[in-house]
């Protein structure tokens, strides 16, 4: 027998154009919807891909692949590292690690790149610039030894 909170969930979801099961209950500010079962407040999407599709295994969060964060569709639920799902976004860590180029267009590949001690890419040509740069205005005409 299906628990009485199944029907509950399934009541506060409404099909979209989109294919996304549009949460029609509680949204949080941030957007992501929320339900509460048996006193305890849980997030939707987590409890429908829970119910619908596995056990999200430790370590693991729920991507929603279509960016809707409303969504509750297990269709567009994925496990994923925290890492993929902000990797995936369309926040400034993200895009920044789809850049293939540095802001002057110089490659990002083995022999231009280096990683800066905060973990960020940076580009070796134009690092050579900035301290060529920086020579020239404390005077210093040529490479120090």
């Amino acid at each position: 027998m299906r628990a009485a909170w199944v029907d509950r969930f399934l009541a506060r979801v409404t099909d979209t154009p989109a294919g996304c099961w549009q949460w029609t209950g509680y949204l949080m500010p941030n957007g992501y919807a929320r339900i509460t079962i048996d006193g305890e407040r849980q997030y939707a999407h987590r409890v429908a891909y829970e119910v619908f599709v596995a056990p999200i295994p430790d370590g693991l969060v729920i991507d929603h692949l279509c960016r809707n964060r409303g969504c509750v569709n297990p269709a567009h639920l994925e496990c994923v590292t925290q890492r993929i799902n902000v990797l995936r976004g369309e926040s400034h860590a993200a895009a920044r690690a789809r850049q293939t180029e540095c802001l002057r267009g110089h490659r990002f590949d083995t022999a231009n790149t280096y990683i800066a001690g905060n973990g960020t890419r940076k580009c070796r040509r134009c690092r050579t610039f900035a301290r060529e740069r920086a020579r020239r205005r404390q005077g210093v005409h040529c490479a120090s030894a």
